[in-house]
């Protein structure tokens, strides 16, 4: 990509592991990027909690932004997108209270129970459209009330990561409504907070923010910001705040009925709507009516995805046998198991030793035990294909029309076994890519905003113009 590009927008992708910087600019309709900074995200263990380190992941972020401005590139604006749930608390000072705690820490543990105690579990799917997850902003929430943790008292702000980023970037305070969705504190319908629901809990009202929604404006560099990165006074625009209602956004689809998966380190499978389902059908499947793009609601199962596998071979590499994802799943391709997991199993969620859980599961259910890594491999990956097919065909049940096509987008689509074996459990084409679908949809979104695309669905041609696709069809 060329650095002399009239307009230049900078996506700033934050995943569990790993952050970038990432500039795109629109040429002769089609979209050029180029990752130009990058940088580590670890969760660190400190004290009862395990936490994000946010000070650290702020300064990176001003280095991929000083990087662009040395670069020469015209920077017209900058987008942010992150995993949901979690968040900082602010003071009425400004300050952040603590670094925020990660979603996989165990202080929710129980707090489902204790909330639907005082609310009505039906009535509240019915309201608020999500997924019951312990992880979600809600039961987080919950427990500094519960535990009357002193920061809950002093907050005067809660701000969603992306939102914190966008925060300390501009001086302004607002919420982005996808990432907002995730909180399981949204009114779905009417795409506002959930008074009722806050006020049943007993949540301090005035810590939630206005919304702003993907394509407007969130705020200007500061002052001091802008002269320390070289930018200038750069406008943050509100991208899907979520990850993956920026990946949502980028599906390249060209008809109805196709499904998406964006597949990572979770793997989200569903389909976009324009408005939630909220019958006791989803409800009872465990479907959640997240926010996207263009007003649009991401109807979606979040599914434990590429997470176990990535602890299988961080432990791997722990005890000397370091392998690489061709090696790992090259000898997947060829290893012999019929052994399946139930990759939600909550054992999986963050094990001390994951190799350890899945042989917990195997002896629990009378299964046989993987032997080699390939086998392991091989039993994760046929694993999630299988979890795939139950989401397709809970999803059949609740659409007007069966789901044609899957379109797999995000890193897990360069997985070639896991998308042939998709495709032979759903028993539909698979469609992979793009790779780069939340970075695309973010730049995208942020050119929309500034009039260079005028709709959403001529956005998805760019992407369709920029990018390979591959197709995998059922074997059976």
């Amino acid at each position: 990509m060329e650095n002399t590009a009239k307009n230049t927008y900078l996506a700033v992708d934050f995943g569990g592991g790993s952050g970038r910087v990432i500039a795109g600019s629109l040429v002769r309709g089609r979209l050029e990027y180029k990752e130009i900074y990058r940088f580590v995200n670890r969760q660190v263990k400190l004290g009862n909690h395990i936490y994000w380190d946010f000070p650290a992941l702020f300064e990176e972020m001003k280095n991929g932004l000083k990087v662009a401005a040395r670069s020469g590139y015209a920077v017209k604006g900058i987008g942010i997108d992150t995993w949901g749930v979690d968040f900082g608390l602010i003071d009425r000072k400004g300050n952040l209270l603590g670094n925020p705690v990660c979603y996989r820490d165990n202080r929710t543990e129980g707090m489902p129970e204790k909330v639907f105690r005082l609310l009505d579990r039906h009535a509240h799917y019915q309201h608020t459209g999500i997924q019951v997850m312990p992880i979600n902003t809600l039961f987080q929430l919950y427990s500094l009330k519960e535990t009357a943790d002193p920061q809950l008292e002093a907050a005067d702000k809660l701000l969603f990561m992306p939102d914190l980023f966008s925060y300390f970037l501009t001086g302004t305070a607002n919420t982005e409504y996808s990432i907002a969705s995730t909180s399981e504190l949204l009114d779905a319908c009417k795409r506002c907070w959930s008074v009722e629901t806050i006020q049943a809990l007993g949540l301090p009202e005035h810590l939630f923010c206005p919304l702003v929604f993907p394509g407007q404006v969130r705020g200007r560099l500061t002052e001091e910001l802008a002269a320390e990165t070289g930018l200038g006074q750069v406008d943050v625009i509100a991208v899907g705040s979520h990850d993956t209602a920026s990946a949502v956004a980028a599906i390249p689809a060209t008809t109805d009925n196709v499904a998406f998966l964006s597949s990572g380190t979770w793997s989200l499978l569903g389909v976009e709507l324009a408005e939630p389902i909220l019958t006791d059908g989803a409800c009872k499947a465990q479907f959640t009516n997240e926010g996207g793009v263009g007003g649009r609601i991401c109807f979606l199962q979040n599914i434990t995805g590429l997470w176990i596998l990535q602890r299988l071979m961080a432990e791997w590499k722990s005890r000397g046998e370091e392998q690489t994802y061709d090696d790992i799943i090259q000898q997947a391709v060829y290893a012999q198991t019929d052994t399946l997991i139930s990759v939600d199993d909550a054992r999986f969620m963050n094990p001390s030793d994951m190799e350890r859980a899945i042989g917990s599961y195997c002896r629990e259910h009378a299964l046989p035990l993987p032997s080699t890594k390939g086998e392991l491999t091989r039993c994760v990956l046929q694993s999630l294909a299988v979890r795939y097919a139950e989401a397709v065909s809970h999803l059949n049940r609740l659409l007007p029309a069966p789901v044609k096509q899957l379109n797999i987008i995000g890193g897990g689509s360069q997985n070639r076994l896991l998308n042939q074996l998709t495709a032979d459990a759903v028993g539909i084409p698979v469609q992979a890519g793009p790779v780069e679908a939340t970075a695309m949809g973010n730049i995208l979104t942020q050119a929309m905003a500034f009039g260079e695309i005028s709709s959403l669905e001529e956005l998805r041609g760019i992407v369709r113009r920029s990018v390979e696709l591959q197709l995998f069809y059922p074997r059976k």
